[in-house]
């Protein structure tokens, strides 16, 4: 399994913002992909997470109302939508893959599949 995160700039505070994570290979054998970021000096967090098969998805408290995890099964990639952002939302986004069960969906290391990040800035 490989992912492909793409999309992420410079926005200025307030501004939106869409990256995107193409999955390729065995697509469909990691059930769970989800959305982490790493900001400058501080440790990887979850930020979202969607199943391939629909249901719930999941979000951290920090950008729940904000940000909006989506998927097109058909073009393999989930899509992460961010929306009012501010300047503490600056950070490396990253995808991962993963048979995440509900319990452990916010853990690094329930993926063992990542991508290799794409950079967001917001300005102030």
């Amino acid at each position: 399994v490989q992912l492909q995160a793409s999309g992420g700039g410079l926005v200025q505070a307030g501004g939106s913002l869409r990256v995107s994570c193409v999955v390729s290979g065995r697509t469909f054998s990691r059930r769970t992909i989800a959305w982490f970021r790493r900001a400058p000096g501080k440790e990887r967090t979850f930020i979202a997470a969607i199943r391939w098969s629909g249901g719930p998805e999941y979000y951290a408290d920090s950008v729940k109302g904000r940000f909006t995890i989506s998927r097109d099964n058909a073009k393999n990639t989930v899509y992460l939508q961010m929306n009012s952002l501010k300047p503490e939302d600056t950070a490396v986004y990253y995808c991962a893959a993963g048979n995440a069960i509900t319990s452990t969906t916010i853990q690094p290391g329930a993926y063992d599949y990542w991508g290799q990040g794409t950079l967001v800035t917001v300005s102030s």
